[in-house]
């Protein structure tokens, strides 16, 4: 016990002396619990946190040792994180104003809706009355073209070449017109649920019960 006390004092008086000098005097622990006084760290064990000591051998400071890849890697994640929550936070900010901005009323938002919607349902119309013919025409191509045999290199009535093509483009204007229904179908709903998100948030902006707004409009 003497001895261990001889060793530490030893180390603050080295310590006081280099404070003198004004030099730091850090205390650390190595990897095998052994506890240092110097006044640098090695650099093998620069990654180690270390206190700062008066020439007292008091404790006044500390600094923290260099940090591994791993905590750079997850200090830079945090702050990304952080960062993106920001920019999320600030957006939804802007959305509300631009949504204050915009409308007066829960009626302002609903009519834009019902406009925009009824735009996408006759386009709708549009296009599956287009699809209907089409397939009407389909039916009639196919129809003629059972009177040929276009695989037989030897039958007496080949099919025409305008026939073929008309079947062709006939099919492509279907696979055409079916994806533009699926597109404006899809675009529909997405403005459905736009608006409605618009009129939730606005009426919670508003402070309005949707109880109380439903039983007025009633």
């Amino acid at each position: 016990m003497r001895l261990i006390n001889l060793i530490i004092a030893t180390a603050i008086l080295f310590g006081s002396a280099q404070l003198a000098l004004g030099q730091k005097l850090y205390r650390w622990v190595d990897k095998d619990g052994a506890v240092h006084y110097t006044d640098s760290v090695p650099p093998e064990y620069a990654e180690l946190d270390r206190d700062i000591l008066n020439k007292q051998g008091v404790r006044i400071g500390g600094e923290e040792g260099a940090k591994t890849e791993e905590e750079r890697a997850e200090e830079a994640r945090l702050a990304a994180a952080a960062e993106a929550e920001r920019e999320a936070k600030a957006a939804a900010k802007r959305r509300d104003q631009i949504l204050l901005d915009t409308y007066l009323s829960v009626e302002e938002i609903e009519l834009l809706r019902d406009r925009r919607v009824e735009l996408l349902e006759a386009r709708i119309k549009v296009t599956e009355q287009y699809l209907t013919n089409l397939r009407k025409r389909m039916v009639e191509l196919e129809r003629e073209s059972q009177s040929y045999r276009p695989y037989d290199p030897d039958a007496v009535n080949p099919m025409p070449a305008n026939l073929t093509l008309d079947m062709k483009r006939t099919v492509g204007a279907i696979n055409l017109y079916e994806g533009t229904l699926s597109t404006t179908r899809n675009e529909q709903q997405r403005w459905h649920e736009r608006f409605a998100q618009d009129i939730s948030r606005f009426k919670a902006l508003k402070g309005i019960s949707c109880l109380l707004y439903t039983s007025d409009a009633a």
